[in-house]
């Protein structure tokens, strides 16, 4: 599936809008991207004749199947990178998640899956440690 880096914002940002006020309208997109309304407008019909977007009957934009798919990769993808940044290699939380942003749409899967794995081995390494200092408590 090729899709751009915008759409893949968009996608993103209407996934991220759902979980955090149960809805996303075009106008809470454009201010989440700080982009106009007809930008919005152009890029939802072009999503919704990809099959990622339909709008419901109060306007509020509904992702398909395929695009809660998409954008829940796309979101992993940020995540991921934005904890390897900030955990790992120490960058601030700002920085960071603007690096995240455009790293997600770039990235190969052979690199994002290493950076997983690296992730994935510092909170299983974390919680460790927390279990050894949680029975030193105890004893």
């Amino acid at each position: 599936m090729n899709v751009g880096e915008s759409a893949e914002n968009y996608l993103k940002t209407i996934l991220i809008l759902q979980k955090q006020l149960g809805e996303a309208r075009s106008v809470d997109v454009a201010n989440e991207l700080g982009v106009s309304k007809p930008s919005v407008s152009y890029a939802i019909k072009k999503l919704r004749s990809e099959g990622f977007v339909i709008m419901d009957g109060n306007h509020n934009l509904i992702l398909t199947e395929n695009g809660q798919k998409y954008a829940a990769f796309i979101l992993d993808r940020h995540t991921v990178i934005e904890m390897y940044l900030v955990e790992i290699l120490h960058i601030d939380k700002k920085t960071a998640h603007k690096d995240s942003c455009r790293l997600e749409h770039s990235i190969s899967t052979e690199t994002f899956n290493r950076i997983k794995e690296i992730c994935d081995e510092q909170l299983l390494s974390s919680k460790k440690q927390s279990l050894k200092t949680a029975k030193a408590g105890m004893a």
